[in-house]
């Protein structure tokens, strides 16, 4: 295995890394998105993705080369790169995609591997099996036992300087994905893959989505590169990269143009639907949606295709943006609320907020509470965990005013919504300077009830007050019994205790 891969800026498990591909003497940004080139349809040309779009590199598929003699004499006559006109990376699949879909192929994974290096490929495939979402667990197990020789094989070629994907299968057991990406962990190949998840996509199970790559994520070491197959909407790349996916390959971008549909980062529109062009694209800047359907086939095809370009490298971008920024969890709420699946899938995230707060950054920007979910982010768990092991004092008084005068206890501390207990001395350190909405909701005050819970469990001798804001009283049942609770203006004195 080459050390391939470089995290430059993390949040959550989203980061921007460095790819090295040294065949095509490359280094490719992450997240990164992979056009996918159809060898016998050229929408957009390849030479058009990397000068306008800006395109690092792209994937293709060695099968339909291999087995199409004109393009088989090409690619193994002039390489990959001069037949595409492309001088980026070019990741190729192996045939995979068309034996889930047909059952059956002419090729072994020797020899696909052999005849991607010949003709070029810089990441290749070896033949793994994608088992479909909710396949019975005998035959996952099954099919899981030929893509783990599959990649025994893969190590046994020599695939000089070319990269290999290690593709992680396992349907939708999570334990099978687990497994599956600890194996390929231990092999020598480079790229990991996640495979067999677009009809999860396709039929909107984005938390089922998450679950697959939180599960594939636990087998992974933190520093391997993993690859999201077959995520081309826009609409998801934000959620899919704090989940820790650092590539994605797109074809919704032509395919939904040829059906006249039109990508947005809430969703797809068809093109019939639209009275205005909803985007600042160079497309939606110069025509409107008449113009569009006035067009010739092939005319409207490719400024459709153009146009879903624009919005998901430019969602690309904007999902790095927020990585180095320190916020990628603001814009994955934000485009949770496009679509009830997205906040299923957001809320499954949350889920796994224990395993996300073991890579997120200690320290960031600012955090921001912006909807009911923002209760259960990897920073309050954190905090959570925290407070199990300070020292509280022996009379403690915690309260959401301001640091009280004269007051007979030993220590007075915030109580932060939807943090808990925050000693004064960490009130201006993230995320205890969070910007929080003046109308604090019901799980923002019981998580914080729970953070005075484990502070309390930590420290059963300690004489502990909470003078709250009119919590509710889910909030307040959720205190320990021996925490006196009383609303800010009636907050008792010791003595009076």
């Amino acid at each position: 295995m080459r050390d391939c891969f470089e995290t430059r800026h993390s949040d959550v498990l989203g980061r921007i890394g460095e790819l090295t591909v040294p065949r095509a003497d490359r280094t490719v940004e992450t997240p990164a998105l992979l056009p996918v080139i159809n060898p016998n349809i050229r929408t957009v040309s390849p030479a058009r993705l990397e000068a306008e779009f800006g395109a690092d590199a792209l994937i293709t598929n060695a099968y339909i080369i291999r087995g199409t003699d004109d393009l088989r004499e090409r690619a193994l006559d002039e390489g990959l790169h001069e037949m595409l006109g492309f001088s980026g990376a070019i990741v190729t699949d192996s045939g995979s995609f068309q034996l889930a879909e047909y059952g059956d192929i002419d090729v072994t994974t020797r020899e696909i591997l052999s005849f991607q290096r010949e003709i070029g490929s810089d990441v290749a495939t070896p033949v793994d099996v994608p088992t479909p979402p909710d396949a019975a667990r005998e035959q996952t197990e099954t099919d899981l036992a030929t893509t783990e020789q599959a990649l025994t094989d893969a190590e046994a070629v020599d695939t000089g300087e070319m990269l290999v994907n290690a593709p992680v299968q396992g349907s939708t057991h999570l334990d099978l994905r687990e497994a599956a990406a600890s194996h390929a962990d231990d092999t020598d190949l480079d790229v990991f893959p996640v495979g067999a998840v677009v009809p999860l996509m396709n039929d909107y199970r984005y938390a089922d989505v998450v679950d697959v790559l939180a599960a594939a994520k636990r087998g992974l070491g933190a520093d391997r590169p993993v690859h999201l197959f077959g995520a081309g909407h826009p609409m998801m790349f934000a959620l899919a990269a704090a989940m820790g996916a650092d590539l994605f390959d797109s074809a919704a971008y032509a395919i939904y143009a040829r059906d006249d549909r039109y990508l947005t980062v809430r969703g797809t529109r068809h093109l019939d639907d639209l009275t205005y062009l909803p985007c600042e694209c160079p497309i939606c800047t110069s025509h409107t949606p008449a113009d569009l359907r006035g067009a010739a086939d092939d005319e409207r095809e490719r400024l459709l295709a153009e146009h879903n370009l624009h919005v998901s490298f430019g969602e690309l971008r904007r999902t790095k943006a927020a990585i180095r920024e320190g916020n990628l969890l603001e814009l994955v709420e934000t485009r949770a609320r496009a679509h009830p699946a997205m906040l299923d899938g957001y809320r499954a995230l949350l889920d796994h907020a224990a395993q996300l707060e073991r890579h997120d950054p200690a320290s960031k920007g600012t955090f921001f509470y912006c909807s009911a979910e923002s209760a259960r982010r990897p920073e309050v768990v954190r905090h959570h965990d925290r407070l199990a092991r300070l020292d509280a004092p022996t009379t403690l008084l915690l309260t959401e005013g301001s640091s009280p005068s004269g007051d007979r206890f030993d220590a007075a501390w915030r109580l932060l919504p939807p943090f808990g207990p925050v000693p004064r001395a960490l009130s201006e350190t993230y995320p205890f300077t969070a910007e929080l909405p003046d109308r604090t909701d019901r799980p923002a005050q019981e998580a914080a009830a729970h953070g005075v819970a484990r502070l309390v469990d930590a420290n059963p001798d300690a004489d502990v007050t909470v003078a709250h804001d009119d919590w509710a009283a889910s909030a307040l049942d959720r205190l320990p019994a021996s925490v006196r609770a009383e609303p800010l203006g009636a907050r008792p004195d010791r003595d009076d205790a």
